[in-house]
């Protein structure tokens, strides 16, 4: 006999991630809850999402990071948490935490996280505690001994493929390109939406570290421009960007401005994607989960900027 279905509340739904994790999540006929701060009802964009949401059958309650009594409350008509909060509110989930400990009745917490492993990153004097306060998140979850599941999707495409890792374009070059350090570093993109789709599916493995690395989504920017370059048929010119160079350029520009460059350099020239075997970490490949899903690959995605 199937087994009944997974009640899944998620936290941050009138976010872009939340929203498609909300529609998954009812596409995957879950029972679907979602916390929403009284505030999101009386802005206009959060409001349609709402009414949107409400509509397809998803149970909005209202409440918030910082009232652990109705986090309690909450908890107690699900099985599963999803938390797609930003990442400004990470340390905002320590209450949620303590909730969820107290509900006592969660089978598994996936905590906002989605990028980089924080854990393996090797940037912490540049980053502003950007990992480190996902860190802290995971240090007391395991501490308080919850079920969980880190999923560690690294970028979006959305995020630099659109610009082909060129920071400040909103499209690819024709004619030049910055690549940073050597360009053999390899990093990693995923569509967001269809990461979204196959994320429900991981509540039903008992998996505590998952890692998005399909084949046809890693690449280092030789290879990147490689394979633009045989799209447009036109050879760019190369402006290799040293790793001295681009650290000048962080160190010299404000925050938060100089926090995409600090993602390239974490990628591209560190290598914190890829640099270790998921195999080591104990953790799964996430398409070991689902290989019958179908990804858009990059140079898919790069079709669609002809």
């Amino acid at each position: 006999m199937e087994s009944e279905k997974s009640k899944i509340l998620i936290i941050g739904v009138t976010g872009r991630l939340g929203f498609e994790l909300a529609k998954a999540s009812l596409n995957s006929l879950h029972p679907t809850f979602g916390l929403v701060r009284d505030s999101a009802f009386s802005d206009p964009h959060k409001s349609q999402k709402l009414h949107f949401l409400s509509g397809a059958g998803v149970t909005l309650i209202k409440g918030s990071l910082q009232d652990e009594d109705i986090l309690v409350e909450a908890l107690k008509q699900v099985d599963v948490v999803i938390c797609a909060v930003s990442s400004k509110q990470v340390l905002e989930q320590k209450l949620l935490v303590s909730a969820i400990k107290r509900a006592g009745c969660i089978k598994r917490f996936l905590p906002s996280e989605f990028g980089s492993d924080p854990d393996r990153t090797r940037i912490s004097d540049l980053d502003h505690n950007f990992y480190s306060r996902k860190s802290e998140i995971r240090r007391l979850i395991e501490a308080e001994g919850i079920p969980y599941t880190y999923v560690c999707c690294n970028f979006f495409t959305s995020f630099f493929l659109l610009s082909l890792v060129q920071p400040g374009r909103k499209n690819p070059p024709r004619d030049e390109v910055s690549i940073f350090g050597d360009g053999t570093a390899k990093g990693q993109m995923i569509d967001p939406s269809q990461f979204c789709l196959k994320q429900e599916y991981n509540i039903s493995y008992n998996v505590s570290n998952i890692y998005m690395r399909p084949p046809g989504n890693v690449y280092s920017m030789n290879e990147l421009v490689d394979i633009w370059e045989g799209k447009i048929g036109k050879t760019l010119k190369r402006n290799y960007i040293t790793e001295d160079e681009l650290l000048k350029k962080i160190r010299e520009m404000p925050y938060p401005e100089n926090m995409e460059l600090v993602f390239i350099y974490s990628a591209f020239v560190k290598g914190d994607q890829t640099y270790f075997s998921i195999d080591s970490s104990g953790g799964l490949e996430g398409t070991q989960l689902y290989p019958q899903i179908t990804y858009t690959t990059i140079s898919e995605f790069l079709d669609t900027l002809l």
